[in-house]
């Protein structure tokens, strides 16, 4: 029943920013627990972008604080990542995720339980 689905990726210049959307279905985002960004560059991990909480509270990983901004949208039920001062290194397949329990942990892949398709960043130098 729960689907996420991301959009908003796209090709940009250094320097330039991208919104990307995250759009819930069958649970309620500003009810839920403990939402998050990811992002896969080929050959490489899934890491962790930004988790929140119930209460809103945010943890970013070092490389996007400042430039990124996580906020949820009740009335459209969605996830949002606003995202400054692009450069290629942000280049990644960007994934939204959910976790089903309790608790709000670190945001490794093996604790969020429920993901979106990916949509795609490239930024270009």
């Amino acid at each position: 029943q729960v689907q996420l689905v991301e959009t908003g990726g796209g090709s940009v210049q250094a320097g330039g920013s991208l919104r990307l959307s995250c759009a819930a279905s069958g649970f309620s985002v500003s009810r839920n627990i403990c939402m998050g960004w990811f992002r896969q560059a080929p050959g490489q991990e899934r890491e962790g972008i930004v988790t929140i909480d119930v209460n809103g509270r945010t943890i970013y990983t070092e490389s996007v604080k400042g430039r990124f901004a996580i906020s949820k949208d009740a009335a459209k039920n969605s996830l949002s990542l606003q995202m400054n001062s692009l450069s290629p290194e942000d280049t990644a397949m960007y994934f939204c995720a959910a976790r089903d329990t309790w608790g709000c942990p670190a945001a490794l892949r093996s604790n969020f339980h429920y993901w979106g398709q990916g949509t795609q960043v490239t930024v270009s130098s």
